[in-house]
């Protein structure tokens, strides 16, 4: 299965009413949909994200599954979920990867586009 088969699009949304500008504390969820465009089902094992915050203080993330989950993805489906993020600054972006397995049995890894984290800005 080739990484190009899986197609993830990411939605970024500030959340004022979880963050506290005033103790530097900005909360983003991000909405995450992935889809299945190759010729096997595929499995998520794992997720590394790179999270760089506005003073360039980068974070690494790891972990199994995405949101406590494995999801198999059929051939033609779509996975989608919400997941959050909180920020020290007002601005950041994020980006990584998705290891998976394909039911043909061959890991591949998917790569996630970079996205931007950013507290809207209003007019007066």
């Amino acid at each position: 299965m080739k990484s190009d088969s899986i197609e993830v699009e990411v939605i970024a949304q500030y959340l004022p009413e979880q963050s506290d500008p005033e103790k530097r504390q900005y909360f983003f969820i991000y909405t995450v949909r992935i889809r299945n465009n190759g010729l096997f089902a595929a499995q998520i094992i794992s997720r590394h994200w790179t999270i760089k915050d506005g003073n360039e203080q980068v974070q690494e993330v790891r972990g199994l599954g995405v949101i406590g989950q494995q999801p198999l993805i059929a051939v033609g489906d779509t996975f989608e979920y919400t997941s959050g993020c909180p920020l020290s600054t007002p601005y950041g972006t994020m980006k990584g990867s998705y290891h998976c397995v394909g039911e043909n049995g061959v890991p591949f890894d998917v790569d996630i586009p970079e996205f931007v984290l950013t507290v809207p800005r209003t007019l007066h």
